[in-house]
């Protein structure tokens, strides 16, 4: 079993910077693919940026292209999801997910096994 623990949102201004972070618990996940997706009210929760276990290879949504970087310190079992240039079409609640089956990135909600509680961020126009 991995517990998920998301950290580090809140409400930030259009332009602004948030920088959340997942700290892994119960195993680690340093040989896992790792991901951060958002559901905003009356959307679908949505792939916003994905790391497989080394770091090398990362995916980003359109939407956030440019704007967020995914990272990982598998020392300390955490991912990151660093955002700037936040815009109001950022705000959703965002959650950390493992994917433990998977060899390589994991782009797909079904790949990933294990899932956060979430963390809310509210960008103001």
């Amino acid at each position: 079993q991995v517990q998920l623990v998301e950290h580090g949102g809140g409400l930030a201004q259009a332009g602004g910077s948030l920088k959340l972070s997942c700290v892994a618990s119960g195993r680690t996940i340093g040989h896992y693919p790792m991901g951060w997706f958002r559901q905003a009210p009356g959307k679908e929760r949505e792939l916003v940026a994905a790391i497989n276990w080394t770091g090398g290879v990362t995916f980003y949504a359109d939407s956030v292209k440019g704007r967020f970087t995914i990272s990982r310190d598998n020392a300390e079992n955490t991912v990151y999801l660093q955002m700037s240039s936040l815009k109001p079409e950022d705000t959703a609640l965002y959650y950390c997910a493992c994917a433990p089956r998977e060899s390589n990135i994991a782009l797909r909600a079904f790949d990933y096994q294990y899932w956060g509680q979430g963390t809310q961020v509210t960008v103001s126009s």
